[in-house]
């Protein structure tokens, strides 16, 4: 036996626009019978019987993607207020905290200083001080000149330090806890030393 398909919804509307033109035979006359899926068939084939067909509902617009956002950039770097230089050159006002790198290598003066700042920075320090040495000095023995040859850090013995810490502390990793800084005053090591302005802790 053929399984007979169960009608779609469009199908049934085919069917009951059919049924609506359909007049009923004389009394006596045998009815013709036409199967109905013939009669689906045929009006599927042209679908202008019973008007339009529905439209398919249009996908949902995604929405655009949206332009990244630029990182915000760091504010300028803040110079030393001329008071406040008067008095730190004048001995009438004390750093809250130094630092030496002397004698160090680069990457243990620029972790020693990244973690100074760092601590400054949550005790409360406004004005910091760090040594760098003026560099420029000529190596003093055999090795440090055969390693200055050869490009080894010789930490401040070449003025390496005098150089890098300035860029250091204007890298980003520093510029959370740094304001500015600037060459310190001759009494406290001259174009040797920085002073550092220090933010403020929101704690």
């Amino acid at each position: 036996m053929k399984r007979v398909r169960a009608l779609t919804e469009r199908e049934r509307a085919l069917w009951a626009h059919v049924a609506k033109s359909v007049l009923p035979i004389k009394r006596g006359s045998p009815p013709a019978t036409v199967p109905m899926e013939a009669l689906l068939e045929e009006l599927v084939e042209r679908p202008g019987a019973i008007g339009p067909a529905p439209s398919p509902a249009a996908p949902p617009s995604l929405p655009l993607d949206p332009k990244p956002q630029a990182k915000p950039k760091s504010p300028p770097l803040a110079p030393i207020e001329r008071r406040l230089r008067q008095r730190l050159a004048r001995g009438q006002r004390a750093v809250d905290a130094k630092i030496d790198l002397h004698g160090l290598r680069q990457d243990e003066a620029h972790a020693a200083l990244m973690r100074f700042v760092e601590r400054a920075h949550h005790d409360g320090a406004s004005l910091v001080l760090v040594v760098t040495g003026k560099g420029g000095r000529k190596a003093r023995d055999p090795d440090e000149r055969a390693s200055s040859a050869f490009g080894g850090d010789l930490g401040s013995s070449r003025g390496v330090l005098h150089r890098l810490a300035p860029l250091w502390l204007a890298d980003p990793a520093a510029r959370r806890f740094v304001i500015g800084f600037e060459t310190a005053a001759a009494n406290h090591g001259g174009s040797g030393a920085l002073y550092v302005r220090i933010r403020k802790s929101r704690g």
